[in-house]
């Protein structure tokens, strides 16, 4: 039999069971001992033949109350265990490969699942081991993993539900969010969050030009060209401009933000083994600019797949491929070697959404509520797009831009609407979690449960 057709028969038994015990994880290479919480990881059919690997770990607080939130990274082709292991998830990893308790974990306060989507990311396949996939089929298939999750979780079914991600998550959640509000799923929906995400690719982009100049990153020369050969007297056209002096401007001023050796996900942060570059960096790069093409060299540096040198991640990429831990998270043995970001996937990946506002528009009539913060020295999705994509909503402001506080310090400003907060967080980069842990688990417990962020 087919090494994947074992997969699938063994995976879908557990899926025709209903129950989630055979996915208890019971114990944890690199962790003393097992916190008191529970957690699952297993398996959810998402489209025909598709099944997505999840971990679910319960709310410290009160798992039979407390909302029930799914995170998604990006990409597209990024696996959610990053955003488990290094950014909101109870556990983290040292560098030797043992396991932490994270003390600002968002199952503080929510019950957590990590989906890695869509197949082919991750320990996520596909049986046909085709990996072609467009924008609408990852928010169906996303859809049809939620209603597996509740299948295998019926207990946590009447609990509050949120959706949440970053980066390309910014396509990926209220894509989902919509098929969960327009489906007939008993699902009690409430709202969603997006962090430093693609939400408008022409926005970001204009607003990029604007971040890096007034952060000191170009020049008044170069400045003058991009505003006099990009801009007329109304408005700049960066995202698709045919004029060529303007292409030559914009060129250079690329040149400038990512080959030149900036951390594009913390301009003020180092670059993690040097000023290099790798595949999820060329990923991600991939988002920017897209009308022009820009050839931005991609030397193939080390050999940890999917790891960009701007971001330690070889811990996280060793752990998850020791067959102890495999076992410990039930993944089956013939799925092959787990990945940061999958170049495969992002090879086939289809976009059909540059711009999220008619989900927004639709989500926000519904009576959800909404979430969009950034980190405010992130350059891949900075904070000024998503500050611009907020107000184009045309929302009723219910208050002003304004600071918010953790410690008794700035943690960033924040703007309310009638149904949506923007908000920003000092100093934070493109994973606000990981670079502000506390600071955003105030955030996301602030939003959840509807209290002032001051």
């Amino acid at each position: 039999m087919h090494s994947l057709a074992v997969i699938v028969c063994s995976a879908f038994l557990g899926l025709c069971s209903g129950q989630a015990s055979p996915d208890l994880i019971t114990s944890l290479p690199g962790l003393s001992e097992m916190p008191a919480f529970k957690q699952w990881s297993g398996y959810l059919q998402a489209g025909s033949g598709r099944y997505f690997h999840y971990w679910f770990v319960e709310s410290q607080g009160n798992p039979a109350t407390d909302p029930v939130v799914l995170w998604l990274n990006g990409g597209p082709g990024c696996s959610s265990m990053e955003g488990f292991l290094s950014e909101n998830g109870p556990l983290h990893l040292n560098n030797d490969g043992t396991l932490y308790l994270n003390p600002s974990s968002w199952n503080k306060v929510a019950n957590m699942i990590y989906l890695e989507s869509p197949a082919g990311v991750g320990y996520s396949y596909a049986t046909s081991e085709s990996y072609t996939i467009s924008d609408s089929q990852v928010a169906e298939d996303n859809y049809l993993a939620v209603q597996s999750f509740f299948a295998k979780f019926p207990n946590f079914a009447n609990n509050d539900f949120y959706v949440f991600g970053e980066s390309y998550g910014g396509v990926y959640v209220p894509s989902l969010t919509a098929k969960i509000a327009e489906g007939s799923a008993a699902i009690n929906l409430k709202g969603f969050g997006v962090g430093n995400g693609m939400s408008s690719y022409s926005l970001n982009d204009l607003t990029l030009m604007e971040f890096g100049y007034y952060h000191g990153l170009f020049g008044d020369d170069l400045w003058a060209s991009l505003t006099e050969n990009c801009c007329n007297e109304e408005t700049c056209n960066i995202s698709n401009n045919d004029n060529s002096n303007c292409i030559t401007a914009i060129s250079k001023a690329y040149g400038i933000l990512y080959g030149i050796g900036l951390n594009m996900y913390n301009l003020y942060a180092t670059c993690w083994g040097g000023a290099h570059y790798q595949d999820r960096y060329e990923a991600d790069l991939s988002n920017l600019l897209r009308y022009y093409q820009f050839n931005v060299p991609v030397p193939k540096v080390g050999s940890i797949p999917g790891v960009p040198k701007c971001i330690n991640a070889t811990a996280m990429y060793v752990w998850l491929n020791q067959d102890d831990v495999r076992q410990a998270l039930h993944i089956p043995s013939a799925l092959p070697n787990w990945e940061l970001c999958s170049s495969q996937v992002r090879a086939r990946y289809q976009r059909q959404y540059t711009d999220m506002a008619t989900f927004y528009n639709y989500l926000l009539a519904q009576d959800l509520r909404a979430l969009v913060y950034n980190g405010d020295v992130d350059m891949a999705c900075n904070f000024l797009g998503g500050e611009k994509f907020v107000a184009s909503l045309n929302q009723s402001v219910l208050s002003d831009y304004q600071p918010w506080y953790f410690n008794d310090q700035v943690a960033g400003f924040f703007k309310e609407y009638e149904k949506i907060t923007f908000l920003t967080v000092k100093g934070a980069g493109h994973m606000v979690p990981q670079y502000k842990p506390e600071q955003a688990l105030k955030m996301f417990e602030c939003f959840l449960s509807k209290t002032t962020y001051v």
